[in-house]
């Protein structure tokens, strides 16, 4: 026997009347929940109060309502503050984080945007609120501070690559100028060669483009990356739990080594870490980045750099044998190349007899230099990268190596696929520094999570 059913019309449900709170319709385990009791903003409130009239104008936004709606946008990968506010008008776990009513007017899109261009005109108050974040991770025992681990990663910058003037540029400054100063000095006196003469140092100008649109990023040029205008967030996590430790944004074309030491010490001194080893990519395998971890006591493990080729058909700087207790090089026929000088940039020049050079079955192969002279150059902290270069190799090495695809690497990879860390979403080097900061909200996640793996009940 058949039972028809009859099919009725959903009635005018929308307006109808029912008595609910705004926390009935938040399930019960939504991030946004799970953030609320793990993370305190109350100390926001106190640092931006001086940026602020207490007597005079119209009320304000709430700064605490204000920075936990940008980073409902970080955590939800919502790129446009439009579209932001949009998504709190209709998304109920979103008013309940803002404390807002259901019936509560949201605040205009401009309100976020006029309060960065006019209140907050330096990245003093997102560094605060991202170092805070930090230390509310470490009172959690989700930071050991022993091992951390640096890298970069570029952010598209809102510019059109083909719109750019030529233009000379200062290439960045090495924040170990001042010591590498003294080394040379010091490495000229020990070979019996007067100091230098006195000459203020200068970075290199070389041509590059410049972006009619954003003239503060940089023209990226690396092998395996894409070509264009760039920022880079140079990175460093904790080994632990990956959590975030330090964010600076820069134009893709300074170097990552260049203000990897300067970033380092700051960490260190703001958390008071105590920091025994790093892990880093090849792009920091410098003899600077060596002799600077060297002097901090930090055991530092940094991926192989391979050396730029030669010619074709010529012998690699790899064929010649440093002698370090006669302070020359020994070709591969077993002549000395002897010291010559120290330049301005940390190099010892070591150069060959051209009358031997001349005699030398292997001279074509060797230099191609009217004089038949072989130079090798050698940095002044050649011994210190030689060393790190072999933590590489070692047992504790490897792990530590292995682990940065676990650590930095992940951290990155999640940045980009979650929290719309592939474009720069604003113009100018400043608003970049200030999203790289708010990617606080990584580790706010983070926290909240390991927060609730903890509270959970295990398993017998």
């Amino acid at each position: 026997m058949i039972h028809w059913i009859m099919l009725r019309k959903p009635g005018p449900e929308q307006t109808a009347l029912e008595m609910v709170t705004l926390d009935e319709l938040v399930p019960a385990d939504h991030l946004l929940r799970k953030i609320e009791a793990a993370v305190d903003f109350s100390f926001i409130h106190d640092r931006v109060a001086g940026l602020y009239c207490p007597d005079n104008g119209r009320p304000p936004l709430d700064p605490t309502l204000m920075f936990k709606a940008l980073f409902i946008g970080y955590l939800f990968g919502v790129r446009s503050e439009r579209q932001l506010v949009r998504e709190i008008e209709v998304n109920v776990a979103y008013r309940w984080f803002l404390r807002l009513k259901l019936t509560d007017k949201v605040f205009d899109a401009s309100t976020l945007s006029q309060n960065r261009r006019r209140r907050f005109q330096d990245e003093s108050v997102a560094q605060d609120i991202f170092d805070r974040i930090v230390e509310q991770a470490m009172a959690r025992g989700f930071v050991s501070g022993k091992v951390l681990y640096t890298d970069s990663t570029h952010l598209k910058a809102s510019a059109n690559r083909n719109r750019f003037d030529k233009a000379m540029v200062e290439k960045s400054r090495a924040d170990y100028w001042a010591a590498l100063d003294a080394a040379v000095e010091e490495d000229r006196a020990a070979h019996g060669r007067k100091p230098l003469p006195e000459k203020k140092r200068q970075p290199p100008v070389v041509e590059t483009k410049v972006s009619r649109t954003d003239p503060e990023s940089g023209y990226m040029v690396r092998d395996g990356k894409p070509k264009g205008f760039f920022y880079l967030d140079h990175r460093t996590v904790d080994g632990r739990h990956g959590i975030i430790l330090d964010s600076f944004a820069t134009p893709a074309n300074v170097h990552d080594s260049i203000v990897y030491l300067t970033r380092l010490d700051r960490q260190r001194e703001r958390f008071d870490l105590d920091v025994r080893a790093v892990g880093l990519d090849a792009g920091y395998a410098t003899a600077g980045i060596a002799k600077g971890l060297e002097d901090r006591g930090l055991y530092g493990v940094t991926g192989y750099r391979n050396p730029t080729p030669p010619r074709p058909g010529m012998m690699r700087k790899s064929a010649f044998k440093y002698d370090a207790e006669a302070d020359v090089y020994r070709c591969p026929q077993g002549q000395a190349l002897t010291y010559a000088t120290t330049d301005r940039t940390g190099y010892r020049h070591y150069t060959s007899d051209p009358d031997q050079c001349r005699a030398c079955p292997l001279l074509s192969s060797c230099t191609g230099n009217a004089k038949a002279e072989r130079a090798i150059t050698r940095h002044v902290w050649q011994d210190a990268r030689d060393r790190v270069d072999a933590h590489r190799l070692t047992t504790e090495g490897r792990f530590i190596y292995k682990r940065r695809k676990e650590t930095v690497e992940r951290s990155f990879a999640d940045a980009k696929q979650l929290f719309g860390h592939r474009y720069a979403r604003f113009r100018g080097l400043l608003r970049v520094r200030w999203q790289c900061l708010l990617a606080a909200a990584q580790n706010m996640k983070k926290i909240a999570l390991l927060t609730a793996s903890r509270a959970e009940p295990r398993p017998a």
